[in-house]
């Protein structure tokens, strides 16, 4: 049961990154990206249902940020473009034991190591 981030790392502002999460152990369900910024709380970034059809974003990132998975490699995606100094935060992957999408982080069961997001402004 194991959930691993990937694709971290410094970027300039305006630039692009794409986080990888990918899962091992067991079938997972709905899955999800949140983060960390220094001083903070864990907040909610994204989730997507397990057929895909459900996908929510953070108002502060949609428009931004696409979210997608890879049910036959068991990855989940996080296409983050057009990055502000204000996405800069630990990200962290996140499954669930259910086919439903959440926004909120107790609603998950497992979670990835987490992996740093740098932005430089």
């Amino acid at each position: 049961v194991q959930l691993q981030a990937s694709g971290g790392g410094l970027v300039q502002a305006g630039g692009s990154l794409r986080l990888s999460c990918a899962a091992s152990g067991r079938t997972y369900y709905a899955m999800g990206w949140f983060r960390q910024a220094p001083g903070k709380e864990r907040e909610f970034v994204s989730s997507i249902s397990l057929g895909g059809t459900t996908i929510y974003y953070a108002d502060s990132v949609k428009g931004r940020f696409t979210i997608s998975r890879d049910n036959v490699k068991n990855t989940l995606y996080l296409q983050m473009n057009s990055l502000k100094a204000e996405d800069t935060a630990v990200y962290y992957c996140a499954a669930r034991s259910s086919a439903v999408a959440l926004t909120v982080r107790g609603g998950y069961d497992y979670w990835g190591q987490g992996t740093q997001v740098t932005v430089s402004s």
